[in-house]
């Protein structure tokens, strides 16, 4: 192998994220290694998105899934360990630029994660980074899109039933704002712990003293 290959920078991928069903649009644009591991690209969609990560979720595409082990069952007629399959690997597997990420079986939010844009890594770029953000997260624990989609009409709308009897989230809650900022950090201490750190060359040990024939010890 070539100096020069040796020498190429790793290759990353813009991921287009996008949350199904729900108004307004709620969607990320982030960079990751196509080298990243898919239990580690679950936590970055996590940070992007605002999600809480309390919740089983799985990646799936062209009838192949890829997920945790059950508590109690493992992966036995379950999916195929995420932490063991990388996003390069999976593309080559289904033949595809584009699959599901799903949080939350209860609720089921559907993200579709198109993969936009391969190309080499920025030098001096630590990855994950998040690009871009539209939309607020919806709450967990509200009933998926349709029950998210029920709750903001509420929440805009005096003559909706449950208008006046809502106390959560608020009359304050805005569906459309953005916490880039938060977003932002929490993906970026994500790339910290991904990042391997360098090792400090060891210091050169101290040359032990001379001493002479009289000297005390």
């Amino acid at each position: 192998m070539s100096k020069a290959a040796n020498t190429r920078p790793p290759q990353i991928a813009h991921l287009s994220i996008t949350l199904d069903g729900v108004t307004p649009k709620v969607s990320r644009i982030v960079a990751v290694p196509l080298g990243i591991c898919l239990d580690t690209l679950h936590l970055v969609i996590q940070a992007a998105m605002g999600w809480s990560n309390t919740h089983l979720w799985l990646f799936r595409a062209r009838g192949c899934s890829w997920g945790a082990p059950d508590p109690d069952f493992g992966f036995a007629d379950g999916p195929s360990d995420a932490s063991r399959t990388t996003l390069i690997d999976m593309i080559a597997d289904i033949g595809t630029n584009r699959f599901e990420y799903v949080y939350d079986f209860g609720d089921h939010w559907s993200h579709t994660i198109k993969i936009v844009k391969p190309m080499p890594a920025a030098p001096g770029v630590a990855y994950p980074l998040l690009i871009d953000a539209v939309g607020r997260c919806p709450l967990e624990d509200s009933g998926g899109p349709p029950g998210y989609m029920d709750l903001i009409e509420a929440l805009r709308d005096p003559s909706h039933p449950r208008h006046s009897t809502l106390d959560w989230p608020g009359p304050g809650f805005d569906p459309t704002a953005t916490d880039s900022t938060k977003l932002e950090k929490d993906v970026a201490d994500l790339a910290k712990l991904m990042t391997p750190r360098r090792r400090r060359p060891a210091k050169a040990k101290p040359k032990a003293r001379r001493t002479s024939d009289d000297g005390h010890f």
